[in-house]
């Protein structure tokens, strides 16, 4: 496509920074594209980054109020471990939690530990996360393409739609993503000339910790990965160089205690853990089934959502791969292969072979699987990279005038359609609500739909009504304005080859539309969080006093935390809590309806949460009640003034 290039090469200033193509006397044109950029205005481009996580992630430590289901039930086995000092067995409730694997919990021990139990201690380790995995993508991409790929790179993760929506709960993805990545970034790195062996044992480390993360999936998509990419390069013979002895030493010294004494301590768990909650439910036959399962077109189709604004420059990704392929081919015809058995490849082809093959292993397998929205969460940094990759080469070809930059304008100019496309939807939602008043719990005025028969974490995205943006005026502005502006500016500047300035002020208006959409989730605490509700049961019950949850405990789950004391649960010995409430140590937390209208009419007082969609069920049970609390729809009942 670029072909011979002439010497000398040609330099681009494009606004912050001089771009420079190296070649050789080769025929085959080179992908080897690298950034300098001037001392004032790299430091700058570190600060703007440094700004925009404060100000998104940064923000967002202390607020809302821990999210029921989840958020809550995560946490709380977080404050069990550290409270009890046992780092083997997780517990929720008193009841073993036997479905996760450990390091996130302890990690957020560790910050309970530091800081007490509270928000920020809490969100503390998945920020970080979120930190390193920008910090790695940087590094990671000016290694490969040069300082300004790495720039954005980091950018991206920290402005896309996924990564902010995603780490809103506590989950381990984020801390999962960054992990697999690392440990084929030190692979990479190990593989290349005179790389240093320590890299190889970082990698494996990185896998094991990955285990301890979220279970087998952290070795499986990086052993996948390589193995692909050993075959696709036609390099199979460099297996040797793995360390594939002591590499594996090290993975178990690293993995394998915590498995052992969480078999030994908990009878049934190898099978429960690995059987059940791998294979099981990967084959949509986990018992008690609680996921669902998006069909594959759709769940490829939303990394448009997830990895949004920069998914829709994804075509300057695929056509730079497109490119590189024909002039691999044609190195191939005209070349022979290395001492090694592949052929010679600059660590940027390595680079974006490995990532298309990361990123299609886990697109392709979460296809097949149950799945949740959020599992490719490790796809999104490798196919950023390609993105950040393709967007600077496409800025080199346009700046240079060989050849007008069209994908880059025709991606910025589809992003200005919908970016206002969207701010009219918002504006169009705020102009039917112009005259609703403010509520202050949103939770009253949201379209309901039964959440209970709904497993997918997007799924209070349905409840939205005009009504609700009555009370959501100033982050819905915000995001109109952000989502109006931004890429109108931005489609002006790229006109102009501006391309620096382009790629800072989408980043900066997508900060500015996460900002909005925190306060948005600020709004929706009462609804999302049961944390107001803890509160008026604290400052009415005794310790003697009981306190009950009807149905699922995860439909009130914040209860605990903000609580902390045991809660019973009435017909909810299910999803989660199954496999716990098995064991003979289980607490006696566990009552049917009849128990619960035999200790209704007991001498002991009872508070009970009673979530929105089986108020009409205990109603009919407990036909003399006394409100004592109430927020987005959720009771609590007593049976004593």
């Amino acid at each position: 496509m670029l072909g011979r290039l002439p010497s000398p090469l040609p330099l681009c200033n494009t606004g912050s920074g001089l771009l420079a193509l190296s070649a050789t006397q080769s025929p085959f044109p080179t992908f080897d594209l690298q950034v300098r950029a001037p001392a004032p205005r790299r430091s700058l481009s570190y600060f703007v980054l440094a700004f925009v996580f404060v100000a998104v992630y940064g923000g967002s430590l202390f607020s809302p109020a821990l999210l029921d289901d989840a958020d809550s039930t995560h946490a709380e086995a977080a404050r069990e471990m550290f409270v009890s000092g046992d780092d083997v067995t997780l517990h929720v409730n008193g009841v073993r939690y036997l479905e996760k694997a450990p390091l996130p919990y302890w990690l957020v021990a560790f910050s309970y530990r530091l800081f007490g139990v509270n928000e920020f201690a809490t969100r503390l380790p998945m920020a970080l996360s979120v930190l390193l995995l920008g910090v790695l993508a940087m590094r990671w991409g000016r290694r490969a393409f040069g300082e300004r790929v790495g720039i954005y790179a980091a950018a991206f993760v920290y402005t896309c739609a996924g990564v902010y929506l995603f780490t809103r709960i506590l989950i381990p993805d984020v801390l999962l993503s960054l992990l697999i990545a690392a440990s084929l970034y030190f692979f990479l790195t190990a593989l290349e000339p005179g790389g240093p062996t320590w890299r190889w044992y970082a990698g494996y480390a990185c896998m094991a910790l990955g285990v301890l993360t979220k279970g087998l999936v952290a070795l499986l998509f990086p052993g996948v990965a390589a193995i692909l990419y050993l075959i696709i390069t036609g390099e199979w013979r460099r297996w040797r160089e793995f360390r594939l002895l002591s590499g594996f030493a090290l993975f178990l010294a690293v993995a394998a205690p915590w498995h052992i004494l969480a078999g030994a301590r908990n009878h049934g768990f190898l099978w429960f853990y690995f059987v059940n909650e791998h294979f099981l439910r990967f084959m949509g036959k986990r018992y008690p089934r609680d996921y669902n399962k998006l069909p594959w077109a759709l769940y490829w189709s939303l990394h448009l959502v997830w990895l949004f604004p920069w998914s829709l420059y994804l075509p300057a990704a695929v056509r730079t791969a497109i490119d590189e392929y024909r002039v691999a081919r044609a190195r191939r015809t005209a070349s022979q292969p290395d001492s090694n058995g592949g052929m010679h490849a600059s660590f940027s082809s390595r680079t974006r072979l490995l990532c298309w093959i990361l990123a299609g292993t886990l697109l392709i397998f979460f296809a097949i699987s149950t799945n949740q929205e959020y599992y490719t969460f490790p796809a999104y940094l490798p196919l950023l990279l390609l993105i950040a990759d393709g967007i600077a080469r496409w800025e080199w070809i346009d700046c240079s005038r060989r050849v007008r930059g069209g994908w880059l304008r025709a991606s910025a100019a589809v992003l200005v359609v919908v970016g206002i496309a969207a701010s009219a939807v918002l504006f169009a939602m705020l102009w039917q609500s112009r005259n609703l008043p403010f509520e202050p719990d949103i939770g009253t005025v949201l379209a309901k739909h039964n959440i209970a028969e709904d497993t997918l974490s997007t799924s209070h995205m349905l409840d939205l009504s005009y009504a609700s943006f009555a009370a959501l005026r100033l982050p819905a502005v915000l995001a109109a304005i952000a989502l109006a502006l931004a890429p109108s500016i931005s489609f002006l500047l790229r006109l102009r080859r501006r391309h620096y300035l382009t790629t800072t002020v989408l980043a900066l208006g997508m900060a500015t539309f996460l900002i909005a959409a925190h306060i948005a989730l600020g709004r929706f605490g009462p609804y999302l969080s049961s944390k107001d509700l803890a509160r008026e049961i604290a400052a009415r019950a005794r310790p003697t006093d009981k306190i009950m949850i009807y149905g699922d405990q995860a439909f009130g789950s914040s209860l605990l935390l903000y609580l902390q004391r045991p809660i019973q649960l009435v017909e909810g010995r299910t999803t989660s809590m199954w496999f716990g409430s098995t064991f003979p140590d289980a607490p006696k937390i566990y009552l049917t309806d009849a128990d619960l209208q035999s200790q209704w009419a007991g001498d002991s007082r009872v508070f009970l949460f009673v979530p929105p969609h089986q108020k009409e069920r205990v109603d009919v049970l407990l036909p003399n009640h006394i409100v004592v609390a109430q927020a987005s729809g959720k009771f609590v009942y007593s049976n004593r003034p």
